[in-house]
């Protein structure tokens, strides 16, 4: 597929996410103020869209709490900067097993719950965009497995397109993106889908440009999407994606640094972002263009 660059770029920033990242820099917000206060000045550095998760506020670890998504979302929506929400929901598929000769029982750090409990804060809080993760995938962890059935990922995206909360596809490999198709043509996503290529998780799609292109090729010619790498290739990714067609994401869920030895805040990245989209001769679409742009519809504070 010949290259067709983007001329006008969202910016998506994944605050926190639920990696085991708060003891790694002193930038990764833990509570639900110190979350919505960075989502605030990623939206002021030029992001349109923000991504949230949660975290125990005194040890960081990631919580499925609707209080604190509650809090989260509340703040930002009472906030002087238009943004577009998006929260997470993909926590609740955790599997960690045994050792490989006894994997049952589970292990901890198994955090398992049906479709309704994994939507709660989606319910509660209504936000523009949740994520959907189209897929099952070992992780880096020895024992770790993201579960996400078919049946599970199927109940879950008929209760976003029914509470009118658009799904954001996290597609960590090209199957992802099969099975997303499928959802479509099944009529339980929209046909104009949302998708974030995610590069370079281990083990999912690796984040070389062969692969990358691959993941471009299978995303039909009318879905919005973006993309995002890991770590140092952050930044590169965000050219990467630009000139390949899509959007971008960059936030302290993906990377700490701004350069070896510098730690990052959010707003930092997504200011370089801009400034690497703005130079390449696009522009910077705003919340309202976003939401123009995907059909979506701005909510009032919970």
């Amino acid at each position: 597929m010949p290259l067709a660059m983007n001329r006008n770029v969202f910016i998506t920033c994944a605050v926190t996410g639920s990696g085991a990242t708060q003891d790694k820099s002193p930038h990764v917000p833990r509570s639900p103020e110190q979350i919505a206060n960075s989502a605030i000045d990623a939206a002021k550095a030029g992001a349109a869209i923000v991504h949230c998760h949660v975290r125990d506020a005194q040890t960081g670890a990631p919580r499925r709490d609707v209080a604190l998504y509650r809090e989260v979302t509340e703040r930002i929506r009472d906030a002087d900067v238009d943004v577009v929400l998006n929260l997470t929901a993909g926590m609740g598929g955790d599997m960690v097993f045994g050792s490989v000769e006894s994997p049952l029982p589970v292990a901890s750090g198994t955090d398992m719950a049906g479709a309704t409990e994994r939507m709660a804060h989606i319910r509660e809080c209504l936000p523009e965009i949740c994520t959907l993760d189209c897929g099952t995938m070992n992780f880096a962890e020895a024992d770790y497995v993201m579960t996400n059935t078919p049946g599970m990922l199927r109940a879950m995206g008929k209760m976003m397109t029914d509470l009118g909360v658009k799904p954001e596809i996290e597609a960590f490999d090209t199957g992802h993106l099969w099975f997303a198709k499928q959802l479509v043509a099944e009529g339980i996503l929209a046909p104009d889908a949302l998708v974030q290529l995610c590069m370079g998780v281990p083990w999912g799609a690796p984040d070389d440009l062969n692969t990358f292109m691959a993941m471009v090729n299978n995303v039909p010619d009318d879905w919005n999407w973006s993309a995002f790498a890991l770590g140092r290739n952050e930044l590169p990714y965000v050219a990467a994606s630009v000139l390949a067609g899509g959007n971008v994401r960059v936030g302290l869920e993906d990377n700490l640094m701004l350069a070896k030895g510098q730690f990052a805040t959010n707003a930092q990245l997504v200011e370089r972002a801009v400034n690497i989209v703005e130079n390449m001769g696009a522009s910077i679409m705003s919340a309202a263009d976003v939401r123009e742009q995907l059909k979506l519809t701005k909510r009032a504070p919970v």
